[in-house]
């Protein structure tokens, strides 16, 4: 089966390599499917295989000191979850991935990924810059806890996500992997309270609309001037 890179979002790694490439990569890995709850990978975990992600979206949650679980990341269609481990394999998984609905995914072991890397630079240096892309987003995210307050982390998250993963609509820009309020709050860095407040904030000024299992940004350019980020 041929895939168009239109399917996946523009800056996944599905989405910026080319069209032999891509199918290349896709029939390297093995069919698998997931339903909503199901664990992709498990923390601590000594397995080594990649999962790329064709469809659905997923949760990378890790555990705390204090014993609880924090949000860390949404992987969806077109990202790579696992990587690190198949790449470096000398530590055990630092997260676990949780499949938010159905997915289908193909499973790269890591001597078929280390083969297609080194036959295809292609893949290895998309890869890279899509891993030095997470840590910049983990750098940014520690950061925008010291410099700016809740309501401004909020916007510039969903401007990120957004720009990242959001679909263009007649009515904005549709990010389809909705985050409960909790798993806001974890990735911002706020009090639950204050992303409820947020959200309705940027409702009442016309930024956002929430709806079943989305999140509508009415007003990009605005949440992005919100956020104090660059317009492009």
């Amino acid at each position: 089966m041929a895939y168009s890179s239109a399917e996946w979002p523009a800056r996944s790694l599905l989405g910026v390599l080319s069209p032999p490439v891509r199918q290349e990569l896709i029939e390297s890995g093995v069919h698998k499917r997931f339903e909503a709850g199901d664990i992709l990978l498990s923390e601590g975990a000594t397995d080594r295989h990649a999962l790329l992600l064709l469809s659905g979206f997923a949760k990378v949650t890790a555990r705390v000191e204090n014993g609880e679980t924090s949000l860390l990341a949404v992987r969806v269609g077109g990202d790579t979850v696992g990587e690190m481990a198949a790449v470096d394999g000398s530590a055990p998984r630092s997260a676990t991935v949780t499949a938010c609905g159905p997915m289908t995914t193909r499973v790269l072991q890591p001597g078929t990924l280390h083969e297609l890397l080194i036959r295809r630079p292609e893949v290895s240096v998309a890869l890279t810059r899509i891993i030095a892309d997470r840590l910049r987003w983990a750098n940014r995210r520690r950061l925008d806890f010291r410099g700016y307050p809740a309501k401004v982390r909020l916007a510039r998250l969903l401007a990120e996500l957004a720009t990242a993963y959001g679909h263009e609509t007649d009515g904005g820009v549709v990010i389809g992997c909705r985050l409960t309020q909790p798993e806001l709050a974890a990735l911002t860095g706020a009090a639950e309270t204050t992303i409820h407040k947020g959200l309705r904030e940027l409702r009442l000024n016309g930024l956002l609309e929430t709806g079943y299992r989305s999140t509508t940004i009415r007003d990009l350019a605005g949440l992005k001037r919100l956020a104090d980020l660059p317009p492009e």
